[in-house]
Order: structure tokens, then C-alpha cells, then sequence
């Protein structure tokens, strides 16, 4: 058990860190949230690095370029940190995130986002919970996280 929670705090290190480590605090736990929705919501992956990695694989089991839930995973750089303090403030976020499912989720059981500039065609049929700095955040109304206050 010990093992799994320090794999899922690393993954959702690594989402936060690449996803948004440009954003605020409340940005960032806000993409910590919609890893936990996921995994709280059965049409997804049951745990935090196989929500983070989901996504269209070749036959030889690699990614598909621009075919994954999250676009730092199969974007086709390299995930190298080179900010070791926004990578610290990850690793911090993740692990209240991780552990503690109760921490206020402030996308309202978001299980979608996107940044700002772009207009991507399913956030149509989305409800919009949130805009926290540069993203967006969605539900669709099917499933409402355990971790989201009504």
C-alpha cells in the first residue's frame, strides 16, 4: 500500500508539475482534483498513474501522439524537470491531494479540463464548473466526486 500511494503522488507530481506549474496553487490542486474525480468515476482507470497515462496506443503499446487525457504525457517531449521548486510544490500538492480525498475541490467534480486558448469540440456537451487561471473545468453531470463539497 505504501508502495501504490507513493506511485500516485509521484504521477499526480509529475500531471501538476507539467500540466501546470505555471498556474497558482489553486490551479494546480484543481488538475490534482480532476486525477481524483477520474479515479473516483467508473468509466475511468481506478487508480491516480493509470488515469494520468491513459490514453490511444500504437499495437507496440506506444503512446499515440496527441491521443492521451493528459497532453504533457504523449506530446513527444521529453518530461524532464528542470524547476526544482515548482517540481517541490508538485510533490507537496499531489501528496494533500492524494491523501487527504476530503481537501476542498474547488472544480465542483470536474473529470475534464483545458487551458484557455484552445476550444476543444467535447467541452460542448460539458457542464463548466470553474476557470482558475489559464484552465477550464467540466463535468458532465454523470458522476460527482466523493471529494466535492455539494
Amino acid at each position: 500500500m505504501l508502495l501504490e500511494a507513493a506511485t500516485a503522488m509521484i504521477c499526480m507530481a509529475h500531471a501538476i508539475y507539467f500540466e501546470a506549474r505555471s498556474e497558482s496553487t489553486a490551479a494546480q490542486m484543481a488538475v490534482g482534483h480532476v486525477i481524483l474525480n477520474r479515479v473516483d468515476d467508473p468509466r475511468y482507470p481506478d487508480n491516480v498513474c493509470d488515469v494520468v497515462t491513459e490514453g490511444m496506443r500504437h499495437e507496440s503499446g506506444q503512446m499515440k501522439k496527441h491521443k492521451c487525457q493528459f497532453s504533457f504525457y504523449c506530446d513527444g517531449k521529453p518530461e524532464n524537470i528542470y524547476e526544482e521548486y515548482a517540481y517541490s510544490k508538485a510533490e507537496a500538492l499531489a501528496f494533500a491531494v492524494v491523501s487527504n480525498h476530503q481537501v476542498y475541490d474547488l472544480t465542483d467534480g470536474a473529470t475534464h479540463y483545458h487551458a484557455d486558448y484552445v476550444s476543444p469540440t467535447w467541452a460542448k456537451r460539458f457542464s463548466l464548473t470553474t476557470c482558475i487561471d489559464r484552465h477550464c473545468f467540466y463535468r458532465d453531470g454523470y458522476f460527482k466526486s466523493s471529494g466535492s463539497i455539494p
